[in-house]
């Protein structure tokens, strides 16, 4: 039986969050990054959402024997969605390959109540760092919308669960990119968190 493989743009290309060995630099065309909320979760997180103008890089990775049910866990306030015809990577034969994403009607734009998190973001440049070197970081921030969303400052005392130790150059490359967009940062964590 031949693996099957995800399409990650967000956490999971920082290959320190996951034990998915088997992958490879790919590309999306026909999809961007987007900062959203659901119910789900009390926080703000990365989807993709469909737009035509738009490719996202990223990393497709091995899910052997298509046993999706630990990824489907972490990735609970997601659906899969197959893009074997359109993502770009190095493989042949094509196996297939799905990218998981939020239902449009089940997501919001982030707010003061839902905050992307520094400890996540931090995860995501620093696996776009190690993959794609600072033009793929520069990259991901061209090709992700919602940044007018507020970023909860939580380094100190990080909430995302796979928050991994940065270097003081990984985290100048985030703070240099908040800073280029204008990105509000702020330090009191809303209610429930």
């Amino acid at each position: 039986m031949q693996d099957v493989f995800f399409f990650g743009y967000g956490s999971l290309v920082n290959r320190a969050t996951h034990d998915y060995g088997t992958a490879h630099h790919a590309t999306l065309p026909g999809w961007r990054r987007a900062w959203r909320h659901t119910a789900l979760r009390p926080v703000a997180f990365l989807t993709a959402e469909r737009d035509p103008a738009s490719r996202i890089a990223g990393l497709i990775a091995a899910v052997p024997g298509a046993d999706w049910a630990a990824l489907d866990r972490r990735e609970a306030a997601y659906l899969r969605h197959p893009v074997c015809d359109s993502v770009e990577h190095p493989l042949s034969p094509r196996p297939a390959v799905s990218v998981y994403a939020i239902p449009e009607n089940r997501h919001a734009a982030p707010s003061d109540a839902f905050p992307v998190l520094l400890s996540y973001l931090d995860v995501v440049v620093q696996g776009y760092a190690r993959e794609y070197g600072a033009a793929g970081v520069a990259d991901f921030f061209a090709t992700t919308s919602g940044w007018e969303a507020p970023i909860l400052d939580d380094r100190a005392d990080p909430i995302y669960p796979r928050h991994q130790r940065l270097t003081a150059a990984e985290r100048a490359l985030t703070d240099d990119h908040l800073a280029r967009i204008g990105a509000r940062i702020i330090t009191t964590r809303p209610e429930g968190l």
